[in-house]
């Protein structure tokens, strides 16, 4: 999932400065986990620029606000609301922002949360990052802990040298992901493996992490697997 978290309300009203009438867009799944951009979350905000003085026209929260065809599909059955606003503010993650505003290219779209990282859900409100998508999974290499998105030098090849008792430099109430990086490998006997990609020289291709990006495929028919 994308964690995120909520922008002051203050830098919120910065961006709608020119916008009396305000439509809110929420999110069904990333944001609402996350309790920044749910059901609740809208109503709050709802609530808050009420009181600044603004209007708001609607609002509405889809299960998956990315999902471009089904964000459009709620935003037109809310089409007198939409167009009645100013402006859109989006409580979803950076690509939840970009879908609603393709869908709206006359209307300005704003974000309402700072996208933060991919996370793991360790628990209900506790998330830690776990992938920065780097196009080139290294998973396979590392007993399925990222070094590129865990440690924060990126080290590939070891702990760096202010690694100490097993706790990173950066954060000494964390363990260098190079101690779990090897318990793990010992644990599942990929000791030796791990250890030989430490010590190659072989160095990460970058090259394919390249932006924009953009993935096409036919869809499975339902029912049928291939």
């Amino acid at each position: 999932m994308i964690a995120t978290t909520q922008k002051p309300f203050e830098e919120i009203l910065s961006l709608l400065q020119d916008a009396q009438k305000v439509f809110i867009v929420g999110c069904g799944d990333c944001a609402t986990q996350c309790e920044t951009g749910g059901e609740v979350e809208v109503a709050a905000m709802k609530q808050k620029l009420e009181e600044a003085g603004k209007t708001v026209t609607g609002t509405v929260v889809p299960d998956v606000t990315c999902n471009m065809l089904d964000t459009a599909r709620l935003l037109r059955k809310q089409k007198g609301e939409v167009q009645d606003a100013d402006a859109l503010l989006v409580l979803a993650c950076g690509t939840g922002v970009q879908a609603v505003a393709q869908t709206q290219e006359s209307k300005p779209t704003f974000p309402g949360l700072n996208s933060v990282f991919s996370a793991i859900t360790e628990r209900k409100g506790q998330l830690s990052e776990a992938c920065v998508m780097c196009s080139d999974c290294v998973l396979g290499d590392y007993v399925a802990i990222c070094p590129i998105a865990r440690c924060p030098k990126g080290q590939l090849h070891g702990p760096c040298g202010g690694y100490d008792n097993g706790k990173c430099e950066v954060d000494r109430d964390k363990d260098c992901v190079w101690t779990l990086i090897l318990e793990r490998a010992e644990k599942t006997g990929q000791l030796d493996k791990v250890l030989a990609k430490i010590s190659s020289t072989e160095a990460k291709n970058y090259e394919v992490n390249k932006h924009p990006q953009s993935l096409a495929f036919e869809p499975r028919r339902a029912g049928k697997l291939r």
